[in-house]
């Protein structure tokens, strides 16, 4: 009978928070060097608490290396004013968020506390366009143009929100609003009526030392979104025992060194 081939990935976390889902699967020789795991979850819905809208978030460290995942769901809606909710919304996770821990010597207490993070989900920011001329641009594949008009493009570079957060280039069509396990946008028939199609479903990053190898849409059909994913290549701290130990031996020798010269030096004297 052979033995069932163990999977190269292991669950590290989950978590649930109402529609918003965070899991962390990393390779299985990585396991052993993944630390300090903390979970922290804001809810920015109903009553600006409720959980239906808000955030997962996931501390950890990589070897020495500390990582932050952030899964969130913001405020709907298409109306003039809906994006600066959204920036409220984004205002209120990076102020609530805190990661619990029992020392508070170099343990990250919140977002920015990490050295390397990554922010993703359903941002839900619109596209400022009429639904014709958006589907427009979208069949050219006119996303320069496109992206003109995309909300949240506009507040980042008015800086009201996301200061300093990365993103890659949107090179594929927008991934909402679609008729479920469907090709065609909601609104192709006009009776039904219409969303603008929009770029809801983002990956930012933050932080020094990641390098982004690809962000593309992919294109399941169970809900009226695509999905997005994205590549990282990211350095992490390694650290090594024998190369401490051997750095700690020879300082000890330099100071004995030291102390026998000095000595040498007042017995000459």
């Amino acid at each position: 009978m052979k033995r069932k081939r163990r999977s190269s990935y292991v669950k590290i976390v989950s978590k649930q928070m109402v529609g918003i889902f965070l899991s962390i699967w990393v390779r299985r020789s990585l396991r052993r060097h993944i630390h300090h795991l903390k979970v922290s979850t804001v809810g920015v819905g109903v009553l600006g608490y409720i959980g239906n809208k808000g955030s997962v978030s996931i501390s950890m460290s990589i070897y020495e290396t500390l990582f932050c995942f952030i899964c969130t769901h913001l405020t709907a809606g298409e109306k003039d004013g809906d994006e600066l909710k959204r920036n409220a919304d984004v205002h209120e996770i990076l102020k609530r968020t805190h990661f619990l821990s029992f020392s508070s010597i170099g343990f990250p207490k919140v977002i920015h506390d990490h050295e390397r993070i990554i922010w993703f989900g359903d941002l839900n920011y619109r596209m400022k366009l009429p639904y014709d001329k958006a589907r427009e641009l979208i069949s050219k594949e006119d996303w320069s143009e496109l992206i003109k008009h995309d909300q949240f493009v506009q507040e980042l570079w008015k800086g009201r929100t996301f200061n300093g957060w990365s993103e890659g280039a949107l090179n594929f069509a927008p991934t909402y609003k679609y008729e479920v396990n469907s090709e065609k946008y909601y609104g192709e028939d006009s009776k039904t009526g219409r969303r603008t199609p929009s770029w809801c479903d983002r990956i930012l990053s933050y932080g020094e030392g990641m390098r982004q190898l690809s962000y593309r849409r992919t294109e399941f059909r169970l809900s009226d979104h695509r999905p997005v994913t994205a590549v990282y290549m990211t350095e992490v701290e390694v650290f090594c025992p024998r190369k401490l130990q051997r750095a700690l031996t020879y300082s000890d020798a330099e100071i004995e060194n030291e102390e026998v010269s000095e000595k040498g030096i007042s017995s000459g004297e």
